[in-house]
């Protein structure tokens, strides 16, 4: 790994994703831990450490991705609704100090949002990023 940031390895192809979407300025794929199917992390491929690190245009253009993804996310499914979620230092659980959005997308009677998640199976994982990229 070139650097020390999970999430840059991950947007330069250096680690392996299970990629949801891709453009010049974001890198969309599914979280390996993830709270409820289709969980996905969007990040900036610009690394920024968190949301107050990125300049006000960059904020907005990742935001307009955030806002396509949870979209797609929500038709292709189908899904009731989605979070969007983004922690911000220690205390809030942010884990890997490179900006990035979850979308969690929700059902009419699940289970309370909560990020205790179990390890994922990758082989349904490689499956559904596949159903849900575009």
């Amino acid at each position: 790994m070139k650097n020390d940031c999970i999430f840059c390895a991950i947007a330069e192809g250096e680690i392996p994703s299970f990629k949801v979407y891709e453009d010049d300025l974001v890198l969309a794929y599914l979280d390996i831990n993830p709270c409820s199917e289709g969980h996905t992390l969007v990040i900036p491929k610009a690394h920024y450490a968190g949301l107050l690190d990125a300049p006000d245009a960059a904020l907005g253009e990742i935001l307009s991705r955030v806002k396509k993804v949870a979209a797609h996310i929500k038709e292709a499914l189908p899904c009731d609704g989605f979070n969007i979620l983004q922690n911000n230092g220690p205390a809030a659980g942010q884990s890997v100090f490179h900006l990035h959005f979850h979308i969690v997308p929700r059902r009419e009677g699940g289970e309370p949002l909560s990020f205790k998640s179990g390890k994922g199976d990758m082989a349904a994982l490689e499956a559904l990023a596949a159903r849900l990229r575009f």
